[in-house]
């Protein structure tokens, strides 16, 4: 079976997991779950986006892209596209309903073009299907209506708020849509208005390198980073300061880069995937950590690349370039945490 693999996992309990296929030598860079039925959208450089049932760990589809150099992916809010975008410079969009061409082939729905770096980073509005923000290595985001495939907003480029280098990852705020956070080479975090293009809301300074990953705290008043200087941060949106950093807990030297987060949906606890292949969960109040996911049996063997969290809060899937996606159950059932 082509397609990179897929394990089951609870690993607070019993731990089972087993293989729906593989692609070998293929990292996986980017997962998305689709926030109303268990299906989790996968993005590897082997030219396709993977649709899995995350409850049966079976394939649905299987998707063959435009441009292989994929680098994020998302689901739409009610689950019934996908998109991608990549080294290509566009997002690319595919309706699932849609029917296969004559070579079973889903055939490309709508393609965004507009960026002039490659994209990395896409996410939906939430509760819209016809609207996304993209960030891209030229250092700008865009707001797209994707009925029209037109953009309606573009976030910094000529703007002297906007950031200095490269966009790495854009959050949107779940409770004010209209609010999101980018992260950027240029070691800051943004606050931007989609009603204001013209100047950034805020600027969050502190980290040290790369910011790789953002993520609002499940208010909507706070967000996280995580950064290639090794740390996570809190930031709160109303008074730009920093409200806590989690230091990892190792030694002096060069410390793995932080590559993704997600918060639980009680917002108690922060999962923060690293370069080394640790993942640690976090008290987000305490700033210690609860467990390394990286340390357990059968933990990954690569790279944390990215991380995502049911729309239930009951399990965290975690991509590596192990070519492996985990999905972890906690406490062997499902509950909110």
């Amino acid at each position: 079976m082509q397609g990179h693999k897929v394990k089951l996992q609870s690993a607070l309990a019993r731990r089972i997991w087993f293989v729906v296929g593989s692609c070998k030598d293929i990292p996986v860079y980017s997962l998305d779950w689709t926030p109303e039925k268990n299906r989790i959208v996968s993005a590897s450089q082997d030219g396709r986006l993977i649709v899995w049932n995350a409850l049966t760990s079976q394939k649905t589809h299987a998707i063959k892209l435009p441009c292989a150099w994929v680098m994020t992916c998302a689901f739409s809010p009610f689950g019934h596209s996908v998109a991608c975008g990549g080294l290509d410079s566009v997002c690319s969009i595919f309706n699932l309903n849609s029917p296969t061409d004559k070579e079973g082939n889903l055939p490309l729905s709508r393609m965004l073009s507009g960026h002039k770096g490659y994209v990395s980073a896409c996410q939906y509005v939430p509760d819209e299907e016809g609207h996304m923000i993209t960030g891209s290595g030229d250092q700008t985001c865009i707001l797209w209506d994707i009925t029209t495939g037109l953009r309606t907003s573009v976030f910094g480029g000529e703007f002297q708020s906007g950031h200095s280098a490269d966009v790495l990852s854009v959050s949107i705020n779940a409770s004010n849509p209209k609010l999101f956070v980018s992260g950027s080479c240029d070691t800051t975090a943004r606050l931007w208005d989609t009603r204001v293009a013209s100047r950034a809301q805020r600027t969050f300074y502190g980290h040290e390198g790369d910011v790789n990953t953002v993520k609002f705290f499940p208010d909507g008043n706070r967000f996280g980073t995580g950064s290639d200087d090794g740390t996570c941060r809190l930031f709160d949106i109303r008074t730009g300061h920093q409200l806590q950093v989690y230091y990892q807990p190792h030694g002096d030297g060069d410390m793995p880069h932080v590559t993704s987060i997600v918060f639980s949906i009680s917002g108690r606890l922060l999962f923060a995937g690293y370069s080394n292949g640790d993942c640690y969960v976090w008290d987000t109040l305490l700033a210690k950590v609860v467990l390394n996911l990286g340390s357990v049996q059968n933990s990954h063997e690569g790279r944390i690349s990215c991380l995502g969290l049911s729309a239930d809060g009951s399990a965290l899937c975690t991509g590596s370039w192990d070519t492996n996606l985990k999905i972890w159950a906690f406490g062997g059932h499902r509950t909110v945490i």
